[in-house]
């Protein structure tokens, strides 16, 4: 896989809610072949604190234009830095990192649940789902309305339901609590989720459950994105693997979780 180490540049931040936001970054290269769950290793500058390269999913590309996107939620220094960049300003970037989403077969029903920032792989997927025809429904959730992004996005591409901690969009709870789980058309062949950890255990629990195939992505804390430094290590049923390169996305049966 080939991979780009180069500055781009800033082309636009927009914040849609306060401590989330999207940043679009142009290329002066061709962008190579991004694959839905791949990611990206972003260096920060302009800050004292933040060392290391920071790790986010890749939203979107638009090869013809050279611009790769990103969706960001603020967490600490690095993403808060990130997010004070202005048009014109320079962030080095190193990618396509790690593996990808694997795609089902023709005919084949796929649920996507992303919880909070965890819909950053889902563009990206729902394109090469309708490439392959796969009928496609997302799964969204978080705390209250304002906190789930890029609906419309998500609509071009299935059917779209919701949850949120107050009620103020779709059904009231948790997203694994929602009333599709109990469902009798409950008749998904795959199910791909990212998000909190104990979110994506409950998915994959109910996977396991249904003998239904399942892929998380999982968003352990990285540094190189080259599986050098051995920081993001994931405990599975072959031993512990590395999350920028073995990963980020694992059968929930690879997995050692308890769940």
């Amino acid at each position: 896989m080939r991979k780009v180490i180069a500055d781009h540049v800033v082309e636009d931040i927009h914040y849609p809610v306060e401590g989330n936001y999207i940043i679009r970054l142009k290329s002066h290269v061709n962008i190579p072949p991004v694959k839905p769950g791949n990611f990206a290793q972003l260096l920060i500058n302009n800050s004292p604190d933040v060392f290391l390269r920071r790790p986010f999913s890749i939203l979107n590309v638009d090869y013809k234009k050279r611009i790769i996107s990103f969706y960001v939620k603020i967490i600490g220094k690095g993403t808060g830095q990130l997010g004070k960049y202005k048009k014109g300003d320079k962030v080095n970037a190193i990618y396509p990192l790690g593996n990808s989403f694997s795609i089902p077969g023709l005919g084949n029903k796929a649920l996507l649940v992303g919880g909070g920032s965890g819909i950053a792989p889902f563009i990206l997927l729902a394109k090469e789902l309708r490439k392959n025809n796969i009928r496609t429904t997302f799964l969204l959730g978080g705390k209250s309305k304002k906190n789930i992004l890029l609906t419309e996005e998500f609509e071009k591409y299935g059917e779209v339901l919701f949850t949120t901690e107050d009620g103020s969009l779709g059904e009231k709870g948790l997203i694994t609590d929602h009333s599709i789980f109990q469902s009798a058309h409950f008749d998904f062949d795959k199910i791909y989720t990212c998000g909190p950890e104990p979110m994506m255990k409950t998915i994959g629990k109910i996977a396991r459950q249904r003998s239904i195939n399942c892929e998380v992505s999982l968003e352990n804390k990285m540094a190189c994105g080259f599986g050098a430094c051995l920081c993001c290590v994931t405990e599975t049923v072959e031993g512990n693997k590395r999350v920028c390169m073995e990963g980020p996305v694992f059968n929930v049966n690879f997995l050692k979780w308890q769940i």
